[in-house]
């Protein structure tokens, strides 16, 4: 590990340990280095807040000037809610600026490189690349798409059901695995279950964890079975929002909106579009989703190719029954070759279960089909 890589990788850790705390904004650490010692640390804490170079740069002090300073991500040129953090770091004398990643957002995309060269600051980029690239996978597709990055989390016995044939789940994983799951709801923005879970659990759908963040929780039920005395109706512990269709049930919805859920009515005549739920999301500054639903619902967000990450927690458990359900329903392909591929799989035991991570590879499967 070289000098640049050292201390990118400790500006990297103190980004990710504010994993859930900066969204919609990026995951942002910097080090300052003067003389062969750290003067500055820095994180971005909070969307409207510091970024993590003007942290550093106020620890610094005057010994920012003459420094070199690693950033994991092109510090911005643009007039926010917080002013240029390119502009602060010439005015404060750094003479080198090394980056991980340029920034993907249109409004900086090299400008802030641009700014830091055009003072005479020499600007390496590219180290630990990948890893500051992969902590943002979230900022990383919501910046440029508008839409939510979508990770579907499933828990299933090693035959895959998530259910017994008499439809009992509770427990398929261990305790330390529902911890670990908590830590996920934590680090997202919002959660989506279909009606039927809502109707056979009764689900929290919060985050147990100390000092944890529950998520927005987005239920798809297309005519407003849900109950009225189910807890996500009547608990407030977090913002429930419904996505309905026109077949939507009108004195139900008054009744909803008077307990203070926000009601989506769709364009399907009978049922929710998965695409303009996901659209709707994005307009409404979510950049994350976690999908915890059941088959049916998995299917239908994976059919349209919305899923953009996996979470397959699998217990060491058989269960059997053909009407057992699954962790994925739907419709399900015609031939082997059909299958989608998930590529980038990491495999983790958390507790005495496996922890499977991986993205689906649509773009492989496109230049299959071509």
């Amino acid at each position: 590990m070289t000098n640049h890589e050292f201390y990118m990788d400790l500006a990297i850790q103190n980004a990710r340990a504010m994993k859930g705390q900066t969204d919609p904004n990026p995951l942002v650490g910097a080090v300052i280095v003067n003389n062969n010692r750290i003067v500055g640390i820095g994180t971005h804490l909070k969307a409207g807040e510091p970024h993590a170079e003007i942290h550093a740069l106020r620890m610094a002090g005057n010994e920012a000037e003459g420094s070199t300073i690693y950033v994991t991500l092109e510090p911005c040129s643009h007039h926010g809610r917080t002013g240029p953090c390119a502009e602060a770091l010439v005015e404060a004398g750094v003479q080198r600026v090394v980056i991980a990643t340029l920034d993907p957002n249109p409004i900086v995309a090299g400008n802030g490189v641009k700014i830091l060269e055009s003072a005479g600051i020499e600007v390496i980029v590219g180290i630990c690349e990948q890893e500051s690239k992969k902590m943002n996978e979230v900022f990383n597709k919501f910046i440029v798409q508008k839409k939510p990055f979508i990770t579907l989390k499933a828990a299933s016995t090693l035959d895959g059901k998530i259910a017994t044939h008499t439809m009992d789940s509770k427990w398929i994983t261990s305790e330390e695995a529902r911890y670990d799951v908590h830590k996920l709801r934590n680090e997202n923005m919002a959660i989506l279950v279909g009606v039927n879970t809502v109707l056979e659990d009764n689900p929290e759908l919060t985050t147990r964890i100390p000092n944890g963040r529950s998520p927005i929780r987005i239920v798809m039920d297309s005519t407003l079975r849900i109950p009225l005395e189910s807890k996500l109706v009547t608990d407030k512990q977090a913002p429930t929002w419904i996505f309905t269709s026109q077949a939507y049930n009108k004195d139900k919805k008054k009744k909803l909106e008077d307990q203070g859920i926000l009601v989506f009515v769709t364009k399907g005549t009978e049922s929710v579009d998965t695409s303009e739920v996901v659209e709707i999301l994005g307009e409404n500054l979510v950049s994350s989703l976690i999908i915890e639903g059941g088959g049916n619902i998995h299917a239908s967000f994976l059919e349209a190719r919305l899923i953009d990450k996996i979470i397959l927690y699998m217990a060491p458990k058989l269960v059997g029954g053909q009407n057992a359900p699954s962790f994925l329903s739907g419709n399900g392909v015609m031939k082997m070759a059909d299958a989608i591929n998930i590529s980038n799989m990491t495999i983790e035991m958390i507790g005495p279960d496996i922890k499977f991570t991986g993205y689906p590879d649509y773009v492989n499967e496109e230049k299959i089909n071509q």
